[in-house]
């Protein structure tokens, strides 16, 4: 009998480890995600987005100064994030086309090279100044416009130093006056995305919207916690071999409770009649990010639906979202799309919402293009009078906000994500159509 049940138990042992290892198999991260496709894809953006977004800049030529330790937010972005010594990286349109020129120290030059980015890689021996040869090669092009990396608007388009650039201006003499901000020419370039990258921000949704669902299935109200959802929901990344979104302490935020902004999960203990918010994000490739929210209410013990007013303040949210994304379209500007929601939040009576209808989002969160807000704002910020164009990437919400019993605010944000189309938007993946309703008794 001991001999039976001992096989009989060693037997399932041996079950529960196949089981196991074919689910480690079916989201082994080397497996599902395959191959990065950065490299091929900036080598793309370089070359298809780029001479396009100068012209559209009114830039003759781009410097971006890359150095080890301290280097330009952008390097990674055009091939310079191995810089050891200073290398310039410059990009133009002339009479013959576009172009991508590198001056690199020679201890890094011949990798570079080997990335089969630029047009021209100059190996600078030791000893010779790379940003000289540089400011000599532009003064003799006399190119009329000179961006670089100096803005007050764009923290991307930020990165040259003040000794960087005190030094440039020394070299081109006279000529410093042709230096321009590269604000408009980073945000023509950022701001659009590629089929390919695209495809990559609908799979990350997917995931996105899909992890989150799965993580209400774990809620036992009166015992789970909202750091429980969260702590489901890092191990999902894990698993996926992916990372977070936006700052880790703060991804995923997990709130059963009033309003608290961007904030962190707590210990507060998940109840009946909770409307729950995860706010969540992943970055795949260590490149592109998603934002998605999903709502849950938790029923009380003679509920088997949520209560009208609760529905009602879902249903209101959704249709926020659904105008905003109908209101996007090429040549929109991001100022209407916020418009367009807010119409419906001043007759549906919610209360004031301070956070803007939506913004872009790709490489960061909260990423380069327009903003969709400041149609209730006294002090419209310029990025919401930009235009939507093709290409673009963003994340919205629909709002509804109503005062708890305590007086404190609560918002239901219906946040998708979706892509600027030729003619419209459409999301990057199935929007949530009902608000997922937890049963208080298993």
């Amino acid at each position: 009998m001991k001999i039976k049940t001992l096989l009989y138990v060693s037997l399932i042992f041996l079950i529960g480890c196949t089981t196991k290892q074919k689910q480690l198999k079916e989201i082994d991260p080397s497996t599902y995600w395959g191959k990065n496709p950065w490299p091929e894809i900036r080598k793309k953006r370089i070359n298809k987005l780029l001479p396009n977004a100068l012209q559209e800049a009114k830039v003759d030529c781009w410097l971006v100064l890359c150095r080890e330790n301290n280097n330009d937010p952008l390097a990674d972005h055009i091939g310079g994030e191995n810089t050891g010594g200073s290398a310039v990286f410059l990009f133009y349109n002339d009479d013959r086309g576009f172009h991508s020129k590198v001056f690199s120290p020679i201890g890094e030059s011949t990798a570079l090279d080997e990335l089969n980015i630029h047009d021209e890689v100059v190996s600078v021996p030791r000893g010779i100044s790379t940003i000289d040869l540089a400011i000599n090669f532009i003064k003799n092009k006399n190119f009329e416009t000179i961006a670089i990396n100096s803005s007050t608007s764009n923290s991307i388009a930020d990165g040259l130093s003040y000794t960087q650039r005190k030094e440039i201006e020394n070299l081109l003499g006279k000529d410093s006056k042709k230096l321009i901000s590269s604000s408009e020419l980073v945000y023509n370039w950022l701001s659009i995305k590629l089929p390919e990258e695209v495809a990559i921000l609908t799979k990350a949704a997917k995931l996105t919207a899909e992890f989150q669902i799965e993580a209400y299935k774990t809620v036992i109200p009166g015992k789970s916690t909202d750091a429980d959802i969260a702590k489901f929901l890092k191990q999902k990344m894990l698993d996926y071999g992916v990372k977070d979104g936006w700052s880790p302490d703060q991804n995923p935020n997990v709130n059963s409770g009033p309003d608290r902004g961007h904030s962190h999960a707590t210990n507060k203990i998940i109840m009946p009649g909770d409307v729950i918010q995860i706010d969540f994000g992943i970055k795949v490739y260590d490149r592109w990010v998603s934002d998605i929210q999903r709502f849950a209410y938790v029923l009380k013990n003679d509920e088997v639906k949520a209560p009208e007013n609760i529905q009602f303040y879902w249903e209101s949210g959704k249709a926020g979202n659904r105008a905003a994304l109908n209101a996007m379209k090429p040549g929109v500007k991001g100022i209407d799309v916020d418009k367009a929601q807010r119409i419906l939040m001043k007759k549906a009576k919610s209360e004031f919402v301070m956070w803007s209808t939506g913004h872009p989002v790709g490489y960061v969160a909260h990423d380069v293009g327009p903003n969709l807000g400041g149609s209730q704002s006294t002090h419209v910020r310029p990025a919401s009078e930009k235009k939507l164009k093709e290409g673009m990437t963003f994340a919205f919400d629909g709002f509804h906000a109503w005062k708890l019993s305590d007086t404190t605010l609560k918002t239901i944000s219906v946040e998708e994500m979706a892509v600027i189309t030729k003619d419209r938007a459409r999301y990057l993946t199935k929007p949530q159509e009902n608000l997922i309703l937890i049963p208080s008794k298993n």
